[in-house]
């Protein structure tokens, strides 16, 4: 998970920062804090953050002196400003810094994990590549992972697939394959595994020789009622009324 800072000298900032930010749904760690410039670059020496938020108007050493210093040492890090004013100045300081976004306080949510989305997928495409799965020398961009989760799924629909063993499989956090996924083809992974079962499902009930309860154990349900109530709540008709409508 990629590693956040919080750099302000407001107490409030850093609590509000913190509630917002969806920041297990965006493969996030819960951000740390420092209260001033100084501190904020004896933190990052310390932890590498990957994501820092910074005031402009700190004691001790400003956002200005910040992000000068920082830009030059850590030029990979996302900065991200946040300030009380809008001050062409600290805007210009800020663009000079490669700061990838100017957030205005009081802060709104969606404009906070807008940014920090936006973050977290630029960082995906810097570090989220060639990473090896299983025994194969086969490597995936962040581009060809969602596809190759989806070909891989489709192959095993039929298996209890979960977020963990996913992870296990292609090496990345489960966070990640989560939002990739989702971006990609508009839906979470278990939700499309779901798809895969009820469209198989459709086409297994219109052949009338095939016993419900064999179906269900194709699909990877042990319990065909459980099959039953899944395929109803998908489609709005159970398994037995579709069968009927599509054989009559």
């Amino acid at each position: 998970m990629y590693k956040t800072l919080v750099i302000d000298d407001e107490k409030a900032v850093h609590t509000v920062i913190r509630r917002l930010g969806k920041w297990q749904e965006l493969g996030l760690e819960e951000p740390r804090s420092a209260w001033n410039g100084r501190e904020g670059l004896s933190m990052m020496r310390e932890i590498h953050p990957d994501i820092v938020f910074v005031d402009m108007n700190m004691p001790v050493m400003d956002g200005s002196s910040f992000l000068q210093k920082a830009a030059e040492e850590f030029p990979l890090v996302k900065l991200i400003v946040v300030s009380g004013y809008d001050d062409f100045r600290y805007a210009k300081t800020a663009l000079q810094a490669n700061a990838l976004d100017y957030l205005l306080k009081p802060l709104a949510a969606d404009e906070l994990n807008r940014v920090l989305e936006h973050a977290a997928d630029l960082l995906d495409k810097e570090h989220g590549v060639v990473r090896k799965i299983t025994n194969t020398e086969h490597s995936y961009t962040a581009d060809e992972l969602p596809v190759a989760i989806k070909e891989y799924l489709d192959q095993k629909y039929m298996e209890e697939v979960t977020l963990d063993s996913l992870s296990e499989h292609f090496y990345f956090t489960k966070e990640y394959l989560s939002r990739l996924f989702k971006k990609e083809f508009g839906c979470g992974i278990y939700e499309y595994v779901l798809q895969v079962r009820m469209n198989r499902a459709k086409q297994l009930l219109k052949d009338p020789s095939v016993q419900i309860q064999q179906i269900a154990e194709q699909l990877g349900y042990n319990d065909s009622n459980y099959f039953s109530k899944a395929f109803r709540t998908y489609t709005g008709i159970s398994p037995t009324d579709y069968r009927t409508e599509k054989t009559s």
